[in-house]
């Protein structure tokens, strides 16, 4: 590990970073541009000691799931994540196999969008960051582990993973769900991680290996939503996907019209926060 480029690197980037650029409010008292390290620490989800300890070259030597989460909070470009891992003596993350770094832009929109339900996920699946109002409407997406981070695999072997929707609803959405695997597996072919997937769906799931021998295509529109809340009941939501074809990632965005009772539900469910039970 290069301690000193590791930490004029992280510096200068932080430095570099607005507080616009992450959705946070600039105030009349900073005088100096870009980030506290505070913030990135913040950012990064860890300490602000520990983040500091490594700007300032001590410390110990951040492990590859600390360095990713550097790389998230500081916005960075995959060429600029894998600069930072290979400074920090590691080698670089393969990127075909590795689905877990939001784009930059993504972040960005996602900072601005707080107080909406939102979320940015990869095409298995697998959700990679969510606003806070899209923990309070859906969970939080993100404590799973192994197979069961992907959406894709829980919907078929999980049974709670189905009570976010009226019952009437989810054989559409189990067609919609297999569709969307079939199309990352068409792409990807056997030994992918999407094979993995499918391969363990089929010997778990007499539904979803039912679906795929009738070879779902997927479609790229996101339907409307019926979301069964356990506070606020049934929203009826619009769902307005962004896909960034060169991470292989989509936000998903849930709206609800404006003066309607999903609307006035979103409001009550901004203040209740994520209460499940």
């Amino acid at each position: 590990m290069d301690r000193a480029q590791l930490a004029d690197f992280l510096r200068t980037r932080r430095e570099a970073l607005q507080p616009e650029d992450v959705g946070l409010p600039r105030g009349p008292r900073r005088r100096t541009g870009g980030l506290r390290r505070e913030e990135v620490a913040a950012l990064s989800d860890m300490s602000a000691d520990y983040y500091s300890r490594i700007e300032q070259q001590r410390g110990p030597h951040p492990s590859e799931q600390m360095l990713a989460a550097i790389a998230r909070g500081l916005r960075l470009s995959l060429d600029e994540r894998d600069h930072l891992f290979r400074l920090a003596g590691y080698a670089t993350p393969k990127r075909a196999l590795r689905a877990d770094h939001v784009n930059p832009g993504m972040m960005r929109i996602l900072d601005r969008l707080e107080d909406t339900p939102a979320q940015v996920v990869n095409l298995l699946g697998e959700t990679l960051k969510q606003t806070r109002l899209a923990v309070a409407l859906l969970g939080d997406h993100r404590v799973h582990t192994g197979l069961a981070r992907s959406l894709h695999y829980r919907w078929f072997t999980d049974p709670a993973a189905r009570l976010i929707h009226p019952p009437e609803d989810r054989p559409t959405h189990s067609r919609l769900i297999a569709a969307n695997l079939h199309g990352v597996y068409t792409r990807d072919g056997r030994g992918s991680r999407a094979a993995t997937i499918v391969d363990a769906l089929l010997a778990a799931s007499p539904e979803f290996a039912e679906i795929w021998r009738e070879h779902p295509v997927p479609g790229g529109y996101c339907a409307p939503k019926r979301i069964q809340h356990p506070q606020v009941g049934l929203l009826e939501l619009d769902c307005q996907t962004l896909i960034d074809p060169d991470q292989s990632q989509a936000l998903l965005v849930y709206t609800a019209a404006p003066g309607s009772e999903s609307y006035e539900k979103l409001r009550l469910l901004a203040v209740l926060g994520d209460q499940r039970v």
